[in-house]
This record gives C-alpha cells, sequence and structure tokens, in this order.
C-alpha cells in the first residue's frame, strides 16, 4: 500500500497513523510512503515521527503516474524472491480510514479472480454522510467521454443513505484509494506515465476492461476524503489536466472498440 505524498505534512501527520493501525490486522499488509520530492518538510515528519513506516524518496516529482509506478517496482525489487505483493494498493494522504476498511476489499479480490480492481465508497471528509466529489461509489463515462460517478451529478454531492450498497460494477474507480492485482499492473504497464496527473486512474480501469477484467466498488469497504490536497479546484494546471488527459483517454482505448476507418467515416460513438 502507497501513500505518494508530495507536500503533505500535515496530512501525513494527521492520517497515516490511523491508516498504519488499520493493515495491522491484514497479514501481509505494508504501508508505504513514496514521497515526490517534497519540500515542505515531509521527509522530517517520516524520519522523526514514523520512524517504522518504509520511505522511498524520489529526487524529483515524478507526478501521480511516474511516483506510483516507480514506486511500485521498487517495492517489487526489494520483495523476496517468490513473495512480490499480490495486490498494490493506491491512496491518498488526505484518506481517512476507519477499523476494518481494508477487509473487505482484499477479500472481494480473492474472490473475484476476474476482478482487475476494486474501491471502497469514498466519503467527503467535511461532510461526513456525503458523498466524495472525486469517485464517489464509482463511475462511468458516457458516449462523448464525460466521467460521471454514482453519489454526485456535477459538483452535487448525494447523501449516502444506501443507495449503493451493493457490489457493483463500474466502468472506473478513483485512484484516491484503489485496491489493483499486481500482476495485471505490470502486464498493462501500470499508469501511462503521459498523463502525469488526473484521469490516469480512468484510463487504467478501461485499459483493465479491455482485457477483459472487471473495476467494482465494494460499499463494505468506507473512507473519508479530504479532496483537493494537492491540486486546488481553481488551480488552472487541474483544468488543463483534466481536459487534456480525457482526450488522452479517449485516444488510448477508443481505437480498441472502433476501427481506424469508421472513425474517419464519423461512425464512432
Amino acid at each position: 500500500m502507497v501513500i505518494l505524498n508530495w507536500n503533505t505534512e500535515g496530512f501525513l501527520r494527521q492520517f497515516l497513523p490511523g491508516l498504519a493501525r488499520s493493515v495491522q490486522a491484514v497479514p501481509g499488509a505494508e504501508v508505504i510512503v513514496a514521497d515526490n520530492a517534497s519540500d515542505d518538510g515531509s521527509i522530517n515528519v517520516m524520519r522523526e515521527v514514523f520512524p517504522g513506516v518504509r520511505t522511498i524518496i524520489f529526487e524529483k516529482n515524478l507526478g501521480f503516474t511516474g511516483g506510483y509506478n516507480e514506486a511500485f517496482h521498487k517495492i517489487v525489487d526489494m520483495a523476496p524472491e517468490g513473495d512480490a505483493p499480490e495486490y498494490f494498493v493506491l491512496i491518498n494522504s488526505d484518506i481517512e480510514v476507519p477499523t476494518g476498511w481494508l477487509e473487505p476489499l482484499v477479500e472481494w479480490m480473492d474472490s473475484h479472480p476476474g476482478c482487475g480492481a476494486c474501491a471502497p465508497k469514498l466519503h467527503s471528509y467535511q461532510q461526513r454522510e456525503m458523498f466524495e466529489y472525486a469517485g464517489a461509489a464509482g463511475g462511468f463515462i458516457d458516449k462523448y467521454g464525460y466521467p460521471f460517478c454514482r453519489g454526485r451529478i456535477l459538483k452535487k454531492l448525494e447523501r449516502d443513505m444506501g443507495q449503493y450498497d451493493s457490489p457493483a460494477e463500474v466502468f472506473w474507480a478513483t485512484g484516491a484509494c484503489l485496491m489493483v492485482r499486481s500482476e495485471l499492473w505490470k502486464q498493462l504497464g501500470g499508469l501511462d506515465s503521459r498523463y502525469f496527473a488526473h484521469m490516469e486512474e480512468s484510463d487504467l480501469c478501461w485499459r483493465m476492461k479491455l482485457e477483459g477484467y472487471s473495476v467494482n466498488v465494494v460499499p463494505s469497504s468506507m473512507v473519508w476524503h479530504v479532496g483537493g490536497g494537492t491540486l486546488p479546484a481553481s488551480s488552472p494546471m487541474k483544468l488543463f489536466l483534466n481536459y487534456r488527459n480525457n482526450l488522452l483517454m479517449l485516444s488510448n482505448n477508443l481505437p480498441k472498440h472502433y476501427g481506424v476507418e469508421e472513425f474517419r467515416k464519423g461512425q464512432g460513438p
């Protein structure tokens, strides 16, 4: 399980203790912090406050995609032969977890070998009973490539009243908290590093589905997400990445559904 950190010292202090305690009940589970060249004191916090948590330090900011790809690559390389982790978990530094959140995800993956990735329900940290914008209860895309998810309509959030409490297959699940099958991750080459950040998990989920795997939300697991911890909604860079990466995602994956000639003739979706 990797927290990819970039200048979120405060979130590490706030949420890492609970996360570290929560994984102790799951054999073989470990929290690792991969730092994307933070300059806010995060490294000192890890050394002084959390010396028992393994840390991977990058010399430059590799982005969300490059950071996770490199972190999981190093984890596999450092594992004893034949003892590489079966599952990877991507989890943001601004996630608060309750006791017992991880077990349902492991149980789901163990009992559903055709599932490539699964995620918990995502609640808002600020409004505890509301879904959170970034992923809510899993998402889809419409025929124009616009992503949306269960639990919100545009910026309007739903209150969780049990309406999504049945396990469901979705088209994408948020990378804020996502469990993936490690062998499939390696087979697909991990996240597409061209994205840097934003929508890279949707692209990964799409590629999994093209290989015949499902992506599921496991509602018996739920976490709280602060959101906007790295790039706020007002950031021009965030806007740029969202628009550019949406086009990149379509370019990556649609030709596998529809031939080039159909696109040229305007017969695509």
